[in-house]
């Protein structure tokens, strides 16, 4: 098995929990590089649902090491309170690892982040306001705190004091103050304190000893904090790109990028978003789909699925191969409907654009294919997938120029089919 990372091609919400935990058991390590605990990955098997948001989705194989990477930021409170929760369904958590210098989020940040959308009124970017975003900005602005500092009480508390008063117009009377967040603190990092690792020396040793590592990413190639559709985005890299800086390895070992796409398209929040369907198919979509956020709880904004934008993604995101995730949930709609091309001011846009204001105003053109009535869950083999399935498959492989290896017929681990076996062996 190559070394193998797994990102979102679309607006975040693909399935990347589901391929990801499907994919896990082949691996030796299981490493999240990015994001926070805005991501949510479903995980479905065994009958049991199980929502992640820190911790990478291999956390059920206690022979498999997971690592929270230094690129992310960590509420620590809901980190200890997932791991809680997974020890309730069996996963005890003692094959997890912390990265000492992931940088930490503090209540501070996440009082700023909805007062920022607040801000914001009308052009609200829709973020889940559980301080992503903020805690990035003290990273970059050199005053964030990071996991290590937790064991240094005295300097922590002054750094600590630092932070807040750049944070202190939205504290107001929040009761938030720097003894009790203090104290809170260095009680939360005794309880990770034995998980805390140098994740960079970690890892470069385990690949010394031939181990292979699978780098799950979280949100989407169009959340990109540089190539998503600005300033819709969120805070961190959402490509494969980010796995390299966000867990200290060398980026010439990433040898297989798998970018996991529906086979519809659906975003939360606001933005651009030129497919959306507003009718019976929008409504189809969210109903089978059942495209509800599982951080936020949001209805996703549905329509056809965007192979401009998608082509798009595999570009700047490096993907080797596609995982097509809910074909199922295209069953029983005739025609199906991909957008190949926008219009703006009467010209053809053969290709993608990034700056909102341009892709705003764009209009798509679509490409009609027959669709099928078949049920397809039970479906373990691409061959016996209805022909216009097929088909289906292959017009987007055509158009992408990248193959589809896995396609996902239902939300459980095993309703999976591998199209493409050798990739993944």
């Amino acid at each position: 098995m190559k070394n193998t990372a797994v990102i979102g091609a679309q607006w975040g919400d693909e399935g990347k929990g589901k391929v990801s935990h499907f994919l896990s058991g082949k691996f030796d390590i299981i490493a999240r590089f990015s994001g926070g605990n805005n991501a949510g990955h479903t995980v479905i098997f065994d009958g049991r649902k199980v929502k992640l948001h820190h911790i990478p989705s291999g956390i059920f194989h206690k022979d498999k090491i997971n690592i929270l990477g230094s690129g992310m930021v960590i509420n620590l409170a809901m980190l200890l309170e997932e791991m809680e929760e997974l020890k309730k369904v069996g996963a005890d958590c003692e094959n997890l690892r912390i990265a000492e210098n992931a940088h930490l989020i503090f209540p501070f940040h996440r009082l700023a982040d909805g007062r920022q959308e607040e801000i914001r009124k009308d052009e609200m970017l829709g973020t889940t306001r559980r301080g992503i975003g903020p805690a990035y900005t003290d990273k970059a602005a050199r005053c964030g705190i990071r996991v290590g500092d937790l064991f240094f009480p005295a300097s922590f508390k002054s750094r600590l004091a630092k932070q807040m008063e750049g944070w202190k117009w939205v504290m107001g009377d929040s009761g938030l103050s720097l003894d009790s967040i203090y104290q809170d603190y260095l009680k939360m990092g005794k309880r990770i304190e034995k998980y805390v690792i140098d994740a960079s020396l970690f890892v470069h040793e385990a690949q010394k000893e031939g181990k292979k590592l699978l780098l799950e990413g979280a949100q989407g190639v169009l959340l990109d904090i540089d190539w998503g559709t600005y300033p819709y985005v969120t805070s961190s890299c959402c490509t494969a790109a980010g796995a390299a800086p966000g867990l200290g390895m060398d980026p010439r070992r990433i040898e297989h990028v798998v970018g996991i796409t529906k086979a519809y398209t659906t975003r939360i929040g606001t933005g651009p978003f030129p497919t959306e369907d507003h009718g019976d198919v929008g409504r189809q979509l969210l109903a089978v789909g059942a495209e509800y956020g599982t951080t936020t709880g949001r209805a996703r904004r549905c329509g056809w699925l965007d192979l401009l934008m998608l082509k798009f993604s595999c570009r700047v995101g490096a993907i080797d191969s596609l995982a097509l995730t809910k074909l199922d949930v295209l069953t029983g709609i005739d025609p199906i409907k991909v957008c190949t091309e926008y219009v703006l001011n009467g010209k053809s846009v053969p290709d993608f654009p990034v700056i909102e204001s341009r892709l705003e105003p764009c209009e798509p053109l679509y490409r009609e294919l027959k669709g099928w009535d078949e049920d397809i869950t039970g479906i373990r083999s691409f061959a016996d997938l209805p022909a216009s399935a097929r088909s289906y498959v292959k017009f987007i492989e055509d158009f992408c120029g990248v193959p589809v290896g896995i396609i996902s017929v239902g939300p459980d681990r095993d309703q999976t089919i591998i199209k493409e076996p050798a990739f993944y062996s």
